[in-house]
């Protein structure tokens, strides 16, 4: 048999099986093995972080491995012929991502984002804001994907340009920022002196959005 061409490589299975099992295992080790979450917590509530900081690594990547190809880094051809495979299950995480969190954002669980008579407080508002326009923003680009949209040249040349993926970067930046970065400035608190996964993934995004901001022609 004939080795496999550069255009035939794909590497997303592999990348996408990291991005989860370091995610979900991150979680796992902060909540569960270093901290005092019960495991009946797994299923839905550690889970929805592990799944979210997979979705963030993800987009990063989908975002990120053609800029950095563009500043002399030799990025694998399976690399960025996964890009549009990492792109969407990306979204699909954060779909799925936004349903769990749906689900979980109740005073209970989440107090330190509720006043007292149960309205969000003013950070809150902010995050929540972030990311439903980082979400709209995410569904639009993977619209660019579809074949029936591929011939309005306006439309792909919009959703594709510099400037529309650095502000959807920054868009997922603020739902980070405003959900965790009080987290952030106490790390006594951290479990286990383990970093929060929102701190760990606003870190691939000030890569990312470097390479993004050098490189993306």
């Amino acid at each position: 048999m004939s080795e496999q061409t550069n255009s035939d490589k794909n590497s997303a299975g592999r990348i996408i099986a990291l991005a989860l099992v370091f995610s979900i295992g991150y979680a796992v080790v902060r909540y569960h093995i270093v901290g005092t979450v019960p495991w009946k917590d797994f299923p839905f509530f550690i889970l929805n972080k592990g799944i979210s900081l997979a979705a963030f690594i993800l987009i990063t990547c989908n975002f990120g491995f053609g800029p950095l190809n563009n500043l002399g880094v030799k990025v694998p051809a399976g690399w960025l012929n996964a890009r549009k495979a990492l792109g969407m299950t990306g979204f699909l995480l954060v779909l799925i991502h936004a349903l769990m969190s749906f689900m979980l954002f109740t005073p209970a669980v989440y107090s330190k984002f509720f006043e007292a008579d149960g309205t969000l407080t003013l950070l809150a508002g902010l995050s929540m804001l972030g990311g439903v326009l980082a979400f709209v923003v995410l569904w639009a680009y993977n619209l660019s994907f579809q074949t029936h949209l591929r011939e309005d040249r306006s439309f792909i040349q919009f959703i594709t340009s510099r400037k529309f993926l650095l502000w959807a970067m920054v868009l997922g930046a603020v739902h980070l920022i405003f959900m965790g970065y009080q987290g952030w400035m106490t790390p006594s608190g951290w479990r286990g002196g383990i970093p929060p996964i929102s701190m760990v993934a606003i870190a691939f995004f000030v890569v990312g959005y470097a390479v993004n901001l050098l490189g993306r022609k």
